[in-house]
């Protein structure tokens, strides 16, 4: 349909990523010539926002007039935040409003209001695109930050869900002083201030609420003063409205995200060998709050140009082009390599190989 190109097999990795591109790239154009409203990428940027924005609003004014349950207010609030995150992300490739900064920086605000768990936008702008460049080595520190390349275990369960512990545990493991306090300064600095207060208020909800279960437990009662209980009920809405629902978004992306991108033992600049496509029916609970995540982000990473929308409706065509040039699916040994590429036994015997050769 778009265009021949010789066998997989006696293409270098260059050869076959740019064909993904094109493809891609031309199915994109397809799509904005069958449905002309694709072209109005601004007035869509502003569109989905306000509609993430009311319906988080929306939710939220039901549930504080009783009018909807707690966890459906927390699940529809993770649902329409993570639409802002793909937003955000759009927005650090300027897809929206690139030559009007009012209108691009006041949508950067919003959809950083929207999930007060993250890192400053302007900030991350920088790490992501230093993602692009680097992806799956040890100086890409957007990934490196949300996990990849850890070994599973209960440290990287507490980090991958949990921004700040992620960077108090990266503390702990600092060998020197002057590390520790520069992990320290830069949190402070790229969290500053909505995710310090997010953060903050998460901590003092579950310590509030662990210290009440352990008291009756034990068959007593905590006595808060009157001050704490006032400051403790807007905690309790803020867990349900915003906070809650950006936990579990934060949980469900960094998961996905940490799982779906190699690291450490990928060539240099090779997109092939930076992700996978990570959409077993499985991860679906999870896919639902990142905006699916695991089956598309892999496409940006060939077309950084294209909004989150073309991407999802360009699915189909890419996943098909992908796996003809071999760029794997639901890899789930990656859980046990750490996101290597590779095993180290067949590095290893790989590298004899070769040298024998």
């Amino acid at each position: 349909m778009y265009g021949t190109s010789a066998s997989p097999e006696r293409q270098n990795a260059q050869q076959r990523s740019a064909h993904i591109r094109e493809v891609v790239l031309a199915h994109g154009v397809e799509l904005r010539q069958r449905y002309p409203i694709l072209n109005h990428q601004d007035a869509l940027g502003v569109g989905i926002l306000a509609f993430a924005l009311a319906g988080m609003m929306g939710s939220a004014a039901l549930y504080m007039t009783g009018h909807m349950a707690w966890w459906a207010c927390l699940l529809l609030n993770g649902f329409f935040a993570s639409l802002t995150h793909e937003l955000e992300h759009d927005l650090i490739h300027s897809l929206y409003f690139r030559k009007q900064r009012v209108p691009h920086n006041l949508m950067m605000g919003l959809v950083w209001l929207a999930r007060p768990s993250t890192i400053n936008p302007w900030i991350r702008r920088h790490l992501h695109l230093n993602h692009h460049k680097v992806s799956g080595s040890e100086t890409d520190m957007e990934e490196r930050a949300i996990t990849n390349g850890e070994p599973w275990g209960i440290a990287r369960l507490l980090m991958v869900g949990d921004n700040v512990m992620s960077a108090f545990i990266r503390m702990l493991r600092a060998k020197t002083w002057a590390h520790k306090f520069s992990i320290i300064k830069r949190t402070l600095k790229v969290y500053a201030p909505l995710a310090l207060v997010h953060w903050g208020a998460w901590y003092m909800f579950l310590g509030f609420h662990a210290a009440n279960g352990i008291a009756y437990l034990l068959g007593t009662s905590v006595e808060w003063s009157a001050t704490t209980l006032s400051v403790m009920q807007v905690i309790n809405i803020a867990a349900v409205v915003i906070i809650g629902p950006n936990v579990l978004r934060t949980f469900c992306l960094h998961f996905i995200s940490s799982n779906m991108h190699y690291y450490g033992d990928i060539e240099p600049g090779n997109v092939i060998q930076q992700t996978q496509v990570l959409n077993p029916w499985w991860m679906w609970p999870l896919q639902a709050f990142c905006f699916n995540f695991g089956s598309s982000h892999g496409i940006h990473h060939f077309v950084v140009k294209e909004p989150f929308y073309i991407r999802q409706l360009t699915v189909p065509v890419a996943h098909k082009v992908m796996r003809e040039m071999g760029v794997r699916f639901n890899d789930f040994g990656t859980f046990g390599r750490a996101n290597r590429f590779e095993r180290k036994e067949q590095q290893t015997t790989e590298t004899v190989r070769e040298a024998q050769a």
